[in-house]
């Protein structure tokens, strides 16, 4: 008997558990849910979803000067509703305002963890703004909000804007390791910038994950993970381990002058010059270096300083590869960076009339003319 009763309970539970749950109605006031995501660089991202009210209110009312301060109060505030007495604002409409950052950042300078948090504001008529991230992400609106669930506080500070309609986040500043988000709203901006600490060693670590999958079954992978870490002037030891399995690994090695020359500058930028210098000579001298690599290369030289060595290069270039270009302008250039003005007019005017498009032939024209003042056209050009 008990047991058929218990039976009984829980089918009327269920039974009005199912009737209780509601159905998809239109969004509350018109309101529309929006969505953006912007990635800082390749692999950080931040996605922000909102309900978006208009300044035309559900009655068809211009709101146009009652946004601020009455449609959004100022200060903190009792909403009538849920255990928070002294609310912010939901920084939206309806639900929760969220935030989600793909990995560990920086708001407005300030750490914090990778996850999803509810974006909060407290408004203020004159003083700069409070922006909060609360780790309580699936509440409704502020109605819930609890100051000990603060994952991070932050002053911003409010600014003119061109009048939007429709409250809307846009990412107004976007850099390789940090944006700019902006809250937009009848005419007021609400700027914050988001930064990725430490791009650098979170794209190494990414790499070094890559190559032990398919990444890591090619040259290209290990010599583009070995000039990402010389370019940056880290992991320099491992960076000559990847130069190396790039050019010998079994089954993934190749040596070629890309290869040769990321081993070559690697060991250079360690301090072992004489190395260095044989494995670039190397470089230049294979079979795969073409023109425009040993142009490339020369050019890496005077950029150094080193214009006895760039004229060098230029003059094997033209050795290997008479009348291709981009050969002329090297000798132009070399004879240049070492002060002989005559040889280096002579092969400006043969580079000039070689020139494959207007914008060299501009530039070498205008080479011509620096170098026909006894100049180094280095310097401009």
């Amino acid at each position: 008997m008990n047991r058929n009763i218990y039976l009984l309970a829980a089918i009327c539970f269920l039974s009005s558990s199912i009737f209780a749950q509601s159905i998809t109605l239109p969004p509350s006031g018109s309101n529309q849910k929006s969505e953006v995501t912007q990635y800082i660089g390749a692999l950080a991202k931040v996605t922000i979803a909102y309900s978006s009210p208009d300044v035309t209110s559900p009655t068809g009312d211009d709101r146009t000067g009652q946004i601020w301060g009455q449609v959004v109060p100022y200060g903190l505030n009792n909403l009538g509703f849920g255990p928070a007495t002294a609310a912010p604002w939901r920084a939206g409409a309806n639900e929760n305002t969220t935030i989600t950052f793909s990995h560990d950042m920086l708001v407005e300078g300030k750490p914090i963890a990778a996850g999803t948090y509810g974006l909060h504001m407290i408004v203020e008529e004159n003083e700069p703004w409070t922006l909060i991230l609360s780790k309580n992400a699936s509440a409704w609106g502020s109605y819930f909000y609890d100051e000990k669930d603060d994952a991070l506080r932050a002053e911003v500070k409010p600014a003119e804007s061109e009048f939007h309609e429709w409250l809307t986040y846009e990412f107004i500043d976007r850099r390789p390791d940090q944006t700019t988000v902006a809250l937009m709203w009848e005419n007021k901006k609400i700027p914050f910038t988001i930064e990725v600490p430490n791009a650098t060693a979170l794209y190494l670590d990414n790499m070094q994950q890559e190559l032990q999958s398919t990444a890591g079954f090619n040259w290209q992978g290990w010599s583009q993970a070995a000039n990402f870490a010389l370019q940056n002037d880290t992991l320099l030891e491992e960076a000559l381990t990847w130069a190396e399995t790039a050019i010998s690994a079994p089954f993934v090695g190749q040596e070629n002058f890309n290869t040769l020359q990321t081993k070559g500058r690697v060991l250079d930028k360690l301090g072992r010059s004489e190395e260095a210098e044989t494995m670039l000579m190397q470089a230049i001298n294979h079979p795969t270096a073409g023109p425009l690599q040993i142009h490339g290369y020369g050019r890496q030289l005077l950029t150094q300083g080193e214009t006895k060595k760039a004229l060098e290069v230029f003059q094997l270039n033209a050795e290997k590869h008479p009348d291709i270009w981009p050969v002329n302008v090297g000798l132009a250039r070399g004879y240049s960076a070492t002060g002989d003005y005559k040889k280096a007019l002579k092969y400006a005017k043969l580079a000039h009339e070689e020139a494959p498009d207007t914008l060299n032939k501009d530039n070498l024209q205008a080479a011509i003319e620096v170098l026909e003042q006894g100049e180094d056209f280095n310097q401009s050009n």
